[in-house]
C-alpha cells in the first residue's frame, strides 16, 4: 500500500477552507493532517472535503483555539487522543489506517514569547507537554507509526534562518531542542523529512510580520514528519509546498509532505 501524507497548520480550517480544498485538488495527499483548526469538530467543513474524496476524518476540536484533524481518502478509524500536561486543549488525535499504520497528529503549545517558565506560564506548559509526550512514548513504545504536526520547535541549526540569533528565541532554544530530542528518542522516531533532505536550510513557517516573507526568507522548520524505525525506510519524496505560504489569505505555515510504500 502506497500513500502520500501531508501535515499543515492551517490557522483556522473554516477561514481557510478554500486553501485546504486547493491543496486537496492540486497536491491530492491521501492523508492530510491539520493543526490549529480553531473549530469544534461538528463545524469543520467536512462536506467540502468529502466531495473531494476525503471520506474519513478523526478530530478533536474546540471553539477558537487549537484543534487537530486527520482527513483521509483511505479507510481510517480513530486510535485515541491524549491530553498531555492536562491542559484541556485539543492538541492530539490518532488515526489508524487499514494497513495497521497509526498516525499521531500533534499541535505542541507554542510557548509564548519568553523562554523562562518562572515568568512565562506558557513556556512551562510547553516543556511539560513535551515531557509527558516523552514519558507516554516510553510507556507505549510505538510500532508501525507516523508522528506529524506543528511541534513548534526547529531543532537543527539549518532549520532556522539564523542559528545564533534565534538561540534565545522560543522555538529554537537549547532547552526546547533537548526536550524534543527526548521525545524523539523515547519513541525511536526517525525524522523522515531530514532523512530525505539531509542538508541545507529548510523551513515550513514564515512570520506574518515580514512584509515580504519570501524575499526575507526568515523561516523556521516547525512542522515535522517522523516515523518509527520499522517503517522509516519505506518513506520517501519529502517536500515542503512553500508556494502555499503565498496563497491568498494564507496560513503562516506551509504543508510538509512525505510518501510511504508499505
Amino acid at each position: 500500500m502506497s500513500f502520500r501524507l501531508a501535515t499543515w497548520n492551517i490557522n483556522s480550517v473554516r477561514l481557510r477552507e478554500p486553501l485546504v480544498a486547493r491543496l486537496m485538488t492540486e497536491e491530492a495527499p491521501d492523508v492530510l493532517c491539520l493543526q490549529e483548526c480553531k473549530s469544534p469538530v461538528e463545524k469543520i467543513p467536512l462536506a467540502t472535503f468529502e466531495a473531494l474524496g476525503y471520506r474519513y476524518m478523526v478530530a478533536r476540536g474546540q471553539k477558537g483555539y487549537n484543534g487537530v484533524a486527520i482527513l483521509s481518502k483511505i479507510p481510517m478509524e480513530e486510535a485515541g487522543s491524549e491530553d498531555f500536561a492536562q491542559l484541556g486543549h485539543a492538541r492530539h488525535i490518532a488515526g489508524r489506517l487499514e494497513n495497521g499504520v497509526t498516525i499521531h497528529n500533534f499541535y505542541v503549545p507554542a510557548g509564548g514569547d519568553l523562554p523562562d517558565r518562572e515568568v512565562n506560564e506558557k513556556f512551562g506548559q510547553k516543556l511539560d507537554y513535551l515531557t509527558e509526550m516523552r514519558d507516554w512514548f516510553h510507556a507505549n513504545a510505538p510500532e508501525k507509526a507516523i508522528l506529524v504536526g506543528d511541534l513548534n520547535i526547529a531543532p537543527r541549526e539549518d532549520d532556522v534562518w539564523n542559528h545564533k540569533q534565534l538561540l534565545k528565541i522560543v522555538s529554537h532554544t537549547p532547552t526546547e531542542v533537548a526536550h524534543l530530542a527526548d521525545v524523539q528518542e523515547a519513541g525511536r522516531w526517525v525524522d523522515v523529512t531530514r532523512q530525505d533532505i539531509p542538508e541545507g536550510q529548510l523551513y515550513s513557517w514564515w512570520s506574518y510580520r515580514a512584509k515580504d516573507w519570501d524575499a526575507a526568507d526568515k523561516g523556521r522548520r516547525l512542522d515535522h514528519v517522523w516515523a518509527t524505525p520499522d517503517i522509516s525506510n519505506a518513506a520517501h519524496s519529502s517536500n515542503v509546498v512553500r508556494a502555499a505560504r503565498g496563497w491568498e489569505q494564507p496560513s503562516d505555515h506551509a504543508p510538509v509532505f512525505a510518501s510511504f510504500d508499505l
